[in-house]
């Protein structure tokens, strides 16, 4: 059975100043990520998945793969807003290599439970019953929650985990009461909580902050996974100040292409409508993590 240990992060994808993919910058960043975490979660929310055409996410994940060269796990965030074009990129990301591929319910739309489960019993048919698929629950941004009845009729139907991007510890909590077994994982979809869903029995999370700082979050999973409360609590503080100060960018994936930059490991930018931080935001930014001592 397919599972997720560790740190997982959801990759940004860099682009150029004129909105193309920069993929040289894409393999620099898979590159440095490759050694300094255990999996990688591409073309998610951080990744900008929904804002590139069906064939730049195949170039995404055809890159990650081959620049992985199977040293961690690669999971394909593959949804969209139909089930045709989320099957094509699911086939692409079990045809190149991916691990595993997740999908967001189908957005824009608010659609109602039926409609999700036909959604991803069509990616089911398409990969077939040895290839692992997540739901990716993000209410936020998919627009509606998928409820835990439906999330049972999924896992009856073949879905091997949750990707839960709720950031509310009693829905995570009912997760892994209701769902976690030997045949589906349970995967925190945040840096914010760890120190709390390990205590509920986690052992993947996937973290914004993973991108720039996969040091501070590989130590706090492993204090987590050793159950040193007390060291792993500690560093959960320091994460969730780290939070804090993203939030000097107009968004926490704004903030991560910044310290990306701030930290010398690739200089890229997001695509449009995003704005890049502004200068004021990158050195209030960098002050902030000066003053904190992680950099």
């Amino acid at each position: 059975m397919f599972k997720l240990n560790g740190v997982v992060p959801p990759m940004v994808t860099p682009f150029k100043s004129n909105g193309d993919l920069d993929e040289k910058n894409l393999r620099k960043l898979v590159t440095y990520l490759r050694d300094n975490v255990d999996g990688l979660f591409i073309c998610g929310s951080y990744g900008s998945g929904p804002m590139m055409s069906i064939e730049e996410r195949k170039k995404v994940a055809e890159i990650t793969v081959e620049v992985v060269n199977g040293a961690i796990p690669v999971v394909a965030h593959t949804g969209t807003t139909s089930t045709r074009d989320t099957v094509e990129l699911s086939l692409h990301a079990r045809e190149v290599g991916c691990d595993s591929v997740a999908s967001v319910g189908p957005f824009y739309f608010h659609h109602g439970p039926d409609s999700v489960i036909e959604y991803y019993t069509g990616i089911l048919s398409a990969v077939g019953p040895d290839y692992p698929v997540y739901v990716y629950n993000n209410p936020a941004f998919s627009g509606y929650a998928i409820s835990l009845d439906t999330l049972k009729r999924l896992k009856d139907a073949g879905v091997c985990g949750v990707k839960d991007a709720t950031f509310d510890i009693m829905i995570f909590a009912t997760y892994m009461r209701e769902l976690a077994d030997d045949n589906f994982d349970v995967v925190l979809g945040t840096e914010s909580m760890w120190a709390s869903a390990r205590a509920l029995g986690a052992e993947a999370y996937i973290p914004g902050l993973g991108n720039a700082f996969p040091e501070i979050c590989r130590q706090m999973h492993r204090e987590g996974m050793k159950d040193d409360v007390a060291a792993c609590r500690e560093t959960q503080f320091v994460v969730n100040k780290m939070r804090d100060i993203m939030y000097l960018a107009k968004s926490t994936q704004l903030a991560v292409y910044a310290m990306l930059g701030i930290r010398g490991i690739v200089e890229a930018y997001p695509r449009s409508p995003f704005i890049p931080a502004s200068r004021a935001e990158i050195d209030s930014i960098r002050n902030a993590l000066l003053e904190l001592k992680v950099i």
